[in-house]
């Protein structure tokens, strides 16, 4: 199985239906709460580029936010890259 890493905020609606999509696939998730820690969100940004919460990394490579891996669910690039090691 990948490795799925999420930097989140609490309580955020878009990292909830994230992750809520990648329990249902049975993905153990490493959860990375950056919202009130400056230097795990400085990490994120400086990993994706991105301010936005959550940002979804799948075996290192950044895969985006909620939309974008709802985009890949939809597409059927998912399944893929999460049985990918």
């Amino acid at each position: 199985m990948a490795k799925v890493e999420m930097y989140t905020k609490m309580m955020c609606p878009f990292c909830i239906r994230a992750k809520a999509l990648l329990n249902k696939k049975g993905v153990k998730i490493i959860d990375i709460p950056a919202y009130m820690d400056s230097a795990r969100r400085r990490e994120m940004n400086e990993r994706s580029g991105r301010n936005t919460f959550p940002q979804i990394f799948i075996n290192g490579k950044h895969v985006g936010g909620c939309d974008d891996l709802h985009d890949l669910e939809r597409a059927g690039k998912l399944d893929p890259m999460l049985a990918a090691s």
